[in-house]
């Protein structure tokens, strides 16, 4: 679950939407929203023991229930498309910034803000640099993919994840340090509640399904290889608040040094506040290229998880469903990608002109797949476990078929049959009144 929605998205939607009432905001649907749905995904998946298609079916689910679990595999492979991109973003800033690239100065262009627009220009827009970077992380990811979930995506997290988090926290702890924290955490921790309304409480809906990966097909097809003993309810509040606690790390590595450097004026929304002004700070700090590196090799593992966690759920509906072997099915998966992605990467550039909804492609699969396709997948998901899964299916999987008491049973089954779906279905019209 830990991955680019938290170290990439978060801050950015977090600037954009008001600081700390999004934050407010964000917490509380991760917590009364995220956390039911998420032992909601993880009931199917274990319950039904295969791809986010087939554990509907051997549930015994009518074929119109199948279509949530397509749809999320639908959403996800959509989300794929451009994170695929943005993977490969990460990889060329990490490149420049081993090699110091980054932090020279480029012809005609003077001050820092100017200069490091000009590398997002060069690095994210123009030519084929872009384009190149993500083919090398889409093979980064069909290696990983096709050696297996035990031996490649669970070996590479067990080596990245702690690796994550150890860069986060140094990060964390040089960025508290500086002269502005205070505002910094003034601004992400103090709410303002003035600036609330209806569309950051939809962004806040969706940057926390987006971050826990609900919706996605990912949390059913992981949860189908649980063992039995495995506790649904502790797993689900674990994960959540990792996935929480990765987040405020984040906003606490970028709102200080942002605040310290004078840059809260500047637009951080989307690519900007990770590729124009992060590099502004890592430049007036001491070890700026240290720093730089860090960072962008955090952003680059935290790349990794979320690609191939994403492509494992098509990967295991094309094995399960057509009984493909895993090589063909990765294959089926990932070759796509080399034209759909290269399509978003180049909506940014040279395809800008297109436009859907007054957005370029990249940013209009982002606004749809995850303020769209991820709430009605949730909803799907909350009625199908709420009022049409097979008798005690909730309690069964909750309690280890009877083995372990659940105490948290009848509050997770009132919220996925009421709140939670009525919910979701409110803050997601409300986002087209």
């Amino acid at each position: 679950a830990v991955g680019l929605g938290n170290v990439w998205r978060f801050p950015a939607e977090t600037q954009a939407n008001g600081g700390a009432a999004f934050l407010l905001i964000y917490i509380l649907c991760v917590l009364i929203l995220g956390v039911p749905v998420m032992v909601a995904e993880f009931a199917i998946g274990r319950g039904g023991r295969s791809d986010a298609v087939g554990s509907f079916k051997n549930l015994g689910a009518k074929k119109g229930w199948w279509a949530v679990g397509g749809l999320a595999i639908f959403a996800s492979y959509v989300i794929l498309c451009f994170y695929m991109v943005v993977a490969g973003w990460t990889l060329e800033y990490l490149i420049n910034s081993m090699t110091g690239a980054l932090y020279e100065p480029v012809a005609n262009v003077s001050g820092d803000h100017a200069t490091f627009v000009a590398h997002m220009n060069d690095y994210i827009v123009t030519g084929n640099g872009p384009v190149i970077n993500t083919f090398i992380m889409i093979v980064i990811n069909l290696g990983v993919l096709l050696i297996g979930v035990q031996k490649g995506i669970e070996r590479m997290s067990n080596m990245l994840m702690p690796l994550l988090f150890v860069i986060l926290l140094i990060l964390c702890g040089v960025s508290l340090t500086l002269p502005g924290a205070s505002e910094g955490l003034k601004f992400f921790l103090a709410p303002d509640f003035s600036a609330l309304n209806g569309n950051v409480i939809i962004n806040a809906l969706g940057q926390a399904f987006f971050s826990l990966s609900l919706g996605m097909g990912i949390l059913i097809t992981y949860s189908s290889y649980f063992p039995d003993s495995t506790k649904l309810t502790r797993t689900a509040v674990t994960v959540s608040l990792l996935d929480l606690l990765v987040a405020l790390l984040m906003g606490f590595v970028i709102f200080p040094a942002v605040m310290t450097f004078g840059l809260e004026g500047e637009n951080l929304s989307g690519a900007t506040l990770v590729f124009v002004t992060l590099p502004e700070v890592f430049a007036r700090m001491p070890f700026t290229q240290l720093w730089s590196v860090l960072f962008f090799l955090l952003l680059t593992v935290a790349a990794l998880t979320s690609t191939i966690s994403i492509a494992e759920v098509s990967v295991a509906f094309f094995r399960d469903r057509l009984h493909l072997s895993r090589t063909k099915a990765c294959l089926v998966v990932i070759l796509p990608l080399f034209v759909f992605s290269t399509i978003c990467s180049l909506s940014q550039g040279s395809l800008s002109y297109i436009q859907i909804m007054g957005k370029n492609i990249f940013d209009f699969l982002d606004t749809f797949a995850t303020n769209l396709l991820l709430p009605i997948v949730a909803i799907g998901l909350c009625i199908y476990v709420g009022w049409f899964a097979p008798k005690n299916l909730l309690l069964d999987q909750m309690t280890n078929d009877g083995s372990m008491r659940s105490r948290m049973f009848r509050t997770m089954f009132l919220i996925i049959r009421y709140p939670a779906p009525i919910l979701i279905a409110i803050v997601l019209v409300s986002a087209f009144i």
